[in-house]
């Protein structure tokens, strides 16, 4: 394994660095229950990964098992509990645990015990936000989708029921 293309071509350093206080507010609310912090997104990131903090309520949500064709997804518990599939079975993560899924790899969480907290990041970036919006949209709405809606939903956000 070798390092990545060089991105920066110059020979000194920029100041270039994009700071977020701790106590900034979610920047999208889905349900009522999940806030979303977008930490780095995709087009933040110039495509090289998306970071968002996702903190669950105290009723249970999350999404069925999917998987993606073109990126991979990580998840890092900070606090309460989550349960995480990695395409398998389910185990019980706590703060610290964390899960890593390649492309194409079967995965889907829930907060089986009330609120919970973690940090999910994509890589390369894509622009996930624009996917978690539409989720916001639609349950504020309390439109039903149709099952072909929900899949010409996903399929555009690169989401694949499993």
């Amino acid at each position: 394994m070798s390092y990545p293309k060089v991105l920066h071509e110059h020979d000194k350093g920029e100041v270039s660095g994009r700071f977020r206080p701790a106590g900034t507010g979610p920047d999208l609310v889905i349900g009522g229950r999940t806030e979303v912090g977008y930490l780095a997104t995709g087009e933040s990131t110039g495509g090289q990964y998306g970071l968002y903090r996702w903190a669950m309520g105290a009723e249970q949500s999350g999404p069925s098992a999917h998987f993606h064709k073109t990126i991979s997804e990580s998840f890092f518990v900070l606090d309460g509990t989550v349960d995480l599939f990695d395409g398998d079975g389910w185990t019980r993560a706590h703060s610290g645990d964390f899960l890593f899924v390649p492309p194409g790899g079967v995965h889907a969480f829930r907060n089986p015990e009330g609120p919970a907290t973690m940090l999910v990041l994509f890589a390369p970036g894509a622009p996930r936000e624009g996917y978690f919006e539409e989720l916001a949209e639609i349950a504020a709405s309390g439109r039903q989708p149709s099952e072909a809606e929900w899949a010409e939903l996903w399929a555009r956000h690169d989401q694949y029921p499993a």
